[in-house]
Parts: structure tokens; sequence; C-alpha cells
């Protein structure tokens, strides 16, 4: 037997499918008998890891990890399990091995890594512990070999998501992950492609998974969706896509499949490509059941989208702001406020910026981040933006002052002062005063209300600082926030 198992990273009502590891499923239905274990869903993960390895005959523990939530719950879970079976070989996968790999196998609980896409290197690893071929083989794994030395085999070529099986579904109680959203009453969540063409600074995307996106088939993307629909009553669906628009003949053909479905959905977009598309496009994508479409507009100043490398001009974001409020697709602009080399301008100049915004589309969401660095292979740890020196193993990126940095709650980068973070915080709070998220379902209107008269007059003179009572406020009402929605 195979275990998959998928540490937890969220609370229940934020669940979602575990689609990393069903993306491992798929390729195991028919061929392996196989196991699936979700911290997301089981209440006690490790004692089922403990159950599973005691009746069953385990050849493989296979683990995704992503940083922030999911790494000290995998600690534990495969420490637990090295103690109590130290002859189950146990291989991580997932967007974290995949960027800090030295780190993981630094670990004594982990004998393997997965770079970038595991499909078809979990197949080819089976092999290897099965005596057919020789790990050196294996493209996109690292491991340990006998003297210690850490092993990088050549990268793997990612493959787009046709080439694999769809997820086995039926192998899940999917009725715990339908889940009810501002897009409908049983959301799902489906990826459409693997990959990102475009080489931000601030991204660790294209280091794990590729420069070349792969998009789905507007076909299979319709037949999966169609199944969910008609099978587990799904009648709205997030795409966890990088980019689910990278081609304006791709996103026309999927939005005339996906409207007679009748689902509601969101993805995410880049702001320069669909700044190209035409309005009969615009138009098709909002009749196919597109409310709302999360885009990274980062900042409000060209000089800091030029060094993020971005590829985008802050007259764009504006722009876009502007002509979809036609269509009434709510956009939602994300930004990384605090640029290392001129913290305080590039605050004095986002501020305004998103301001501008919200003049042009009331509408907009805003979503701001401290800007965090995220670190590539290539200086993973050196001194990252001069000033911040990366952890080299995973008990220290698992402890409490990194786990802050990674989930971008309390980065501590030295390059921005208490006074500038503070400005941040304080307009974060009144703008999500002002305009509290559609996305808050459970927020009824008299508490939205409350929150608007106790914010508006903040928001109309420009007075930020001491917002007490709107913490306070917020607290009480436990206000959601978008920005922290995956915890």
């Amino acid at each position: 037997m195979i275990i998959l198992y998928n540490p937890r990273a969220t609370k229940p009502r934020n669940r979602r499918f575990p689609l990393s590891i069903m993306a491992l499923a798929a390729v195991l239905e028919g061929r392996e008998d196989y196991a699936i274990v979700d911290g997301n869903l089981d209440a006690n993960p490790v004692r089922a890891l403990l159950d599973l390895l005691t009746r069953n005959r385990v050849e493989l523990l296979a683990v995704t990890v992503m940083p922030g939530p999911q790494l000290a719950p995998a600690i534990e879970a495969c420490r637990r399990v090295r103690a109590a079976f130290p002859h189950i070989p146990i291989v991580w996968g997932g967007y974290f091995p995949s960027i800090y790999t030295d780190a993981v196998l630094k670990a004594s609980y982990v004998d393997f890594a997965v770079r970038g896409q595991g499909e078809e290197t979990l197949l080819e690893l089976l092999e290897a512990l099965r005596g057919q071929r020789s790990l050196e083989t294996i493209r996109g794994l690292s491991y340990k070999e006998s003297g210690g030395a850490f092993r990088h085999n050549p990268e793997r070529r990612m493959k787009g998501p046709d080439t694999f099986p769809w997820y086995p579904y039926h192998r899940l109680p999917v009725a715990e992950y339908i889940r009810p959203s501002f897009f409908g009453r049983r959301t799902a969540a489906h990826h459409a492609s693997i990959g990102c063409p475009f080489k931000c600074s601030f991204c660790g995307v294209v280091p794990a998974y590729g420069s070349v996106e792969k998009m789905e088939s507007p076909a299979r993307t319709e037949a999966i969706l169609r199944h969910l629909a008609q099978n587990y009553g799904v009648d709205s669906v997030q795409f966890y896509d990088m980019n689910f628009f990278l081609r304006e003949d791709h996103a026309r053909d999927l939005a005339d499949r996906l409207a007679p479905l009748g689902l509601g959905w969101w993805c995410e977009a880049r702001i320069d490509v669909m700044h190209r598309y035409s309005d009969a496009t615009f138009e098709a994508i909002r009749r196919s059941g597109c409310r709302m479409i999360f885009f990274g507009a980062e900042s409000g100043s060209d000089w800091v989208l030029k060094d993020m490398n971005k590829g985008l001009k802050a007259e764009q974001t504006l722009e876009l702001a502007r002509r979809i409020r036609q269509f009434s697709i709510i956009p939602e602009f994300s930004f990384v406020v605090g640029n290392p080399k001129d913290p305080e301008r590039d605050t004095r100049e986002c501020l305004p910026f998103i301001r501008r915004i919200k003049q042009l589309n009331p509408a907009s969401e805003i979503i701001i981040y401290h800007y965090t660095p995220v670190p590539q292979r290539e200086r993973m740890y050196g001194d990252v933006e001069g000033q911040v020196a990366f952890p080299t193993t995973t008990d220290e990126w698992a402890t409490e002052r990194w786990y802050n940095f990674t989930i971008r709650k309390d980065p501590a980068t030295p390059w921005l002062n208490r006074a500038t973070k503070r400005r941040i915080d304080n307009f974060r709070l009144v703008v999500s005063s002002r305009w509290p998220t559609v996305q808050d379902i459970r927020l009824p209107a008299w508490r939205r209300r409350m929150l608007r008269l106790l914010s508006g007059w903040r928001y109309r003179l420009g007075f930020y600082a001491f917002p007490y009572e709107l913490r306070l406020t917020q607290r009480l009402i436990n206000l959601r926030k978008p920005e922290a929605e995956s915890l």
C-alpha cells in the first residue's frame, strides 16, 4: 500500500479538495493499492496514519507540503511515523520541497524530495524501491546518498493536465469538501493548469513548477465540472490556477462551454493579459457565471512594478478596474506594499492609488500584504533583498517567527519601520471596514452598515491613525479577511 498524506492547512469551513494528493491518486488508481489521509478532514490524522501502517504492508508514505500551516503537522506526523516504523520510506512533494529541497533532506524523517510535478516521479520512485530501476534515472527527485551527500537529479519536464487521468473523486467523501461560499451554496475547487510564463521576482511558482504554463483543454474542464455538478450537486467552483486566462481564444472557448452549466465561479488572472481582451470576450466570461477575478496588482507605482519584474503598468490596473465594472464582475486586487528599495515612498504612492481604484470601481475588493520576498533556488540561503537570511532546516521554518513570515501575518522585515507598517495596517483596517468583503457570507447586513458607519468618516478624511474602534469591532464580529482565507 502507498499512503498519500495531506497535512492540515486550514479550518473546516475553508476545506477544499486536496488537489495535490488527488493528482497523485489519479495515477495510482487502478494500478496500486493506496489510501488517502487528509488532515483537513481527519480529526486525528497521525493516529489514522499509524493505524494504516500497523494494519497494512506499506511501501511508501508520500506527503504533500506547502510552507506555513502545513509544515508543523507534516513534521509531527513524519517524526511519529519514523519513530514507530523506521523502515518505511518517506517522500515529501509539493511547493515546500520543490523550493527548500536541501532543508527537507536535512530532516532525519524524510528520505526523498520531489521537485515540481510529482505524478510520474512517484510512479518511478515506486519502481526504484522495488528494484526495477535506479534512483539516478528519476528526474525531479532529490535524495540522500549512502555517504550522506544530497543528490539532485535533473529537472523533470512539466506536462499538462490532459496528460493525466481525472481525479478519483469517488475515493473521497466529496460532500465534506463542498462548502458554501459567495459563489454558491455548494462550492468545489479545481485546478486547470500548471506553471507560469511570468517571472515576478517575489514569487516562487516558476522555480517550483516551470515557466511554461500548461493548460487543461476547455473540453476536459467542462466535462469534469459537469461531472461534479451532476453527481455531487456542485453549483459553483473556485479555480486555483495562477493564471486562469492566458490566451483569449482559450478563455472564450472555455466560457462558452461553462455557460450551460450554470455555475458561479472565481479565478485568478493577469491584468495585462485581460486588459487586451475584447468586450465580447468579457461578456462571454460574465455570461458563463464568473462573479469575481483575483488580480495581482501589487503596486500603484511603475518603478515598483519594474523592480518586481511584474511586466505591468499601474495605468493598466486603473483601466481594467474601470472597464470590468460594466460587466458586473468583481475585481479582487492584491497589493504588496513596502518595497525594500524605498518602503516609505512605495507606501506613500500606493495607498492613494488604491483610493483611485475604489473611486473608479467601488465594488473592487482590496487585499493588502506587506512585501515579503520568497526565496529562489539560486539564492536560497543567502541574504535575500540584502537583508533577509532564510532558514536552512525544516524545523526552523516551522518556528513561529518564520511561520508568521510565510503567511505574511507579521513578516518582521528589517526594511519596514514600525511607523510605515502601522500606516499600512491602519489603512487596510479602514478600507476593509468601509467595504467589508462580499465573500463574508456570514456577516449580517446590519453589521456591514455598522462597519461602514464607523469607518466612513475616516476614509473620507484620509485619517487612518489610531483605529481602535474598528479593530475592536472587527474582532467582535469576527470579520472574514480574504488575505487569511487559507488558514
